[in-house]
């Protein structure tokens, strides 16, 4: 067996422990809202309740393409997500996180997958809510994962670290492995913590792998999880690193990632990275010393199979998926025409700088800006519906923004 395999191993942190390399899945939300099955906006997970079928094909096709996690899809499964700006679903998020829970746990018993429970930033904690009420909802959420009995739990997609402490906190008192990783980037959390620190906290709250997931393209989140870790060192404290990115190229972000973007979330599809595109980050990852590798928003199951394949001589395993796919493009060999035939390499692919098709566009973007973040009026949630009014004073801001 090849180094980065431990036969036998089951935890999270035995199997980190061991050297393995342990692959994350992909970004459900967006890869089921582009399927039909969660809505743009809310982007809640009702839909492991109503269409539990294609939760289960997704989670079966990140495990064929070499995913060992099973995460739960319980983004934005909180009660006050679920019920917030006029949404009215009738399905609890008890419902929502037992129905994940068992979907992750049948298709992970198919393959040699972990499954990890998650919770997620909430609007309670925008709208100034207190620690104690914040916590009262991970707390329910977290009652499931016992109940289900997930094999360790994950803290993700958080903008300020403060959050993400109150969450890690709670997480911890359940006795399993737990992760935390924030939606930021080289330049901190929303309220300008640097990673560093951010790191600092969350390892101290009882985090045993800390990192970050979305916002941001795979090489920039690299980079932050690289100065969490040299916080991390620097404050001589131990802990285990993850990178869960977004799919699309993010050169021209700031601190608040691609929703700032003009484009998010209905035309971001030009700034797909390709299948090479993740053989070069998962190699980037593995270099900085990060042991956990998966993606975000974008990601679907050939991107996750290109991060196996490149990592595949660590891990001494090779993914299902690849039956299917001959590395670097030798598949191409077997093709009708000889110039297409000719692409069959690495050399190729690796060097290609593939063009848009779009000759009017431009590379890059501006993003918005707002400059809005936790304790501002504006990000104050509210059960009802958004109003004629809130609607016309963000146009108002957004013209503003622009000029």
């Amino acid at each position: 067996m090849c180094a980065g395999y431990v036969e036998g191993v089951e935890g999270i942190i035995e199997r980190l422990n061991a050297g393995e390399v342990v692959i994350g899945d992909g970004g459900f939300v967006f890869a089921l809202e582009k399927r039909g099955y969660v809505k743009a906006g809310p982007w809640t997970p009702e839909a492991s309740v109503t269409h539990p079928e294609a939760v289960r094909q997704l989670h079966r096709e990140f495990l064929r393409a070499g995913a060992n996690v099973m995460q739960t899809f319980t983004f934005y499964a909180s009660d006050d997500k679920l019920e917030n700006r006029g949404q009215n679903l009738k399905i609890s998020g008890e419902k929502v996180n037992e129905a994940a829970c068992d979907l992750a746990r049948e298709v992970a018993g198919e393959g040699d997958a972990l499954v990890a429970g998650g919770v997620c930033q909430t609007p309670s904690y925008l709208s100034c809510k207190s620690e104690t009420e914040v916590k009262a909802i991970f707390k329910k959420q977290l009652d499931v994962f016992m109940k289900k009995n997930v094999d360790f739990l994950i803290a993700e997609y958080f903008e300020h670290v403060e959050e993400a402490v109150w969450a890690v906190e709670v997480l911890k008192t359940s006795g399993k492995p737990v992760a935390a990783s924030l939606c930021i980037g080289p330049e901190g959390d929303m309220h300008g913590v640097s990673p560093g620190e951010c790191a600092v906290r969350l390892v101290k709250a009882g985090a045993q792998i800390v990192g970050v997931n979305c916002h941001f393209d795979p090489l920039t989140c690299v980079k932050a999880v690289k100065l969490m870790k040299e916080g991390v060192e620097k404050a001589r404290l131990k802990s285990h690193y993850m990178v869960q990115p977004l799919a699309f190229h993010t050169p021209d972000c700031n601190c608040q990632g691609f929703i700032d973007l003009p484009e998010f979330p209905f035309a971001l599809e030009p700034r797909i990275l390709t299948r090479w595109d993740m053989h070069e980050y998962a190699r980037e990852a593995y270099k900085a010393g990060i042991h956990f590798i998966g993606g975000c928003c974008g990601f679907e199951p050939y991107h996750i199979r290109a991060i196996a394949e490149e990592l595949a001589p660590e891990r001494g395993i090779v993914a299902p998926g690849s039956e299917k796919h001959g590395m670097w493009g030798a598949g191409l060999e077997m093709h009708t025409k000889p110039w297409v035939r000719a692409r069959s390499r690495r050399d190729y692919w690796e060097h290609l700088a593939p063009a848009s098709g779009r000759p009017k566009c431009p590379s890059m973007s501006t993003p918005e800006s707002w400059g809005v973040t936790k304790g501002h009026a504006d990000l104050l949630q509210h059960k009802e519906a958004t109003s004629s009014q809130e609607m016309k004073h963000v146009l108002e801001m957004q013209k503003k923004a622009k000029s």
